[in-house]
């Protein structure tokens, strides 16, 4: 099974009642992943939420966890029983994951979702992008991550449009929005930048669906409903009803989305769409090598005024990576 091939059906992977848990800081982009991969593997992790406090939330990925959060302690967030298998993804939940492999009360198969920066053997099995250096016979690596639009898209597809797409013209762009990050930010050129954007695809006669996220600049997105309020070639999602991003990606004849999120650009090119990425200020080396990557591949495309068109076959590393933690997981049983 290659990377890119999100049609082929891996469910039904694990021994039917497998149990998981999902251990997250609370990061959507992280839980995404986690979820993701579950997915695929088609069990349903509970989801257990780690929040330390003080010198351990600032000593994290390297200290142990506070005491009071120990298995044994009530309201824990990893008392046992323990799972067959757990994920985890951000710093603040390495330590936990390693008391958890320390535990003599059952063996948990462990995966942790990107690099946790204390080495290989953090976990059973660990996922980087390619873009990251950690390497070993336990790590997982791939162009673009797990995610949970891929399996949902040849769906979305054969069944009818949300009635706020359906009837805006072709072709349709989809404009997903970023924010501010740690390596980005929207500065007040950028915001422009993507209003005008957004005016020359209306403008040009497209259907535009925009999608921001949670770190969308309020004054951003606030400018962008004013401005296509009482246009009907134009929607713009506030924040109000079920959140269409999903059905966005589906129906997009283009995409265009802001290269603050390794995880946006990555579902956008499972859909096989052409991928335009707009670079807001800012940046960091592993994403422009990311973007490189998946130019090379030729799923995207830098944004340089004009919509382009393009074909090639969809990314979505999804099953792959389910199927390598499921070869792992029952080779260890």
């Amino acid at each position: 099974m290659r990377e890119g091939d999100s049609r082929l059906e891996v469910t039904g992977l694990l021994p039917p009642g497998t149990t998981a848990w999902v251990l997250t800081d609370g990061k959507i982009g992280d839980e995404v992943q986690c979820f993701g991969i579950a997915d695929a593997l088609g069990i349903a992790p509970q989801r257990r939420l780690i929040a330390p406090q003080g010198p351990w939330r600032w000593l994290a990925p390297y200290a142990p966890i506070a005491s009071r959060d120990a298995p044994g302690r009530a309201n824990s967030p990893i008392a046992p029983p323990y799972p067959d298998l757990v994920f985890a993804a951000g710093r603040q939940t390495v330590p936990y994951l390693r008391r958890m492999r320390e535990e003599p009360r059952g063996k948990t198969f462990t995966v942790f979702i990107k690099d946790p920066y204390t080495g290989p053997d953090t976990a059973d099995v660990i996922w980087v992008p390619e873009h990251d250096r950690l390497r070993g016979e336990n790590i997982v690596v791939t162009t673009t991550p797990a995610n949970r639009v891929g399996s949902l898209l040849a769906e979305l597809r054969w069944s009818a449009p949300d009635p706020r797409i359906a009837a805006l013209p072709h072709p349709r762009v989809a404009l997903i929005l970023g924010g501010n990050s740690v390596n980005h930010r929207f500065e007040s050129r950028d915001c422009a930048h993507l209003i005008e954007i957004a005016r020359m695809l209306v403008r040009d006669g497209c259907g535009l669906m925009i999608s921001p996220s949670r770190r969308t600049p309020p004054s951003l997105l606030s400018q962008l409903i004013t401005l296509f309020a009482d246009d009907a070639r134009a929607f713009v999602w506030d924040g109000s009803g079920d959140n269409p991003y999903p059905q966005m990606l589906a129906h997009a004849d283009h995409i265009i989305v802001t290269a603050d999120s390794v995880n946006m650009v990555g579902e956008a090119v499972a859909t096989g769409a052409p991928v335009h990425v707009y670079a807001p200020s800012g940046g960091h080396r592993k994403i422009t090598s990311y973007i490189d990557r998946l130019s090379e591949l030729g799923a995207v495309w830098r944004w340089n005024g004009r919509l382009k068109s393009w074909h090639y076959d969809p990314i979505d590393a999804t099953p792959l990576i389910a199927r390598k933690i499921a070869q792992k997981y029952l080779h260890a049983r």
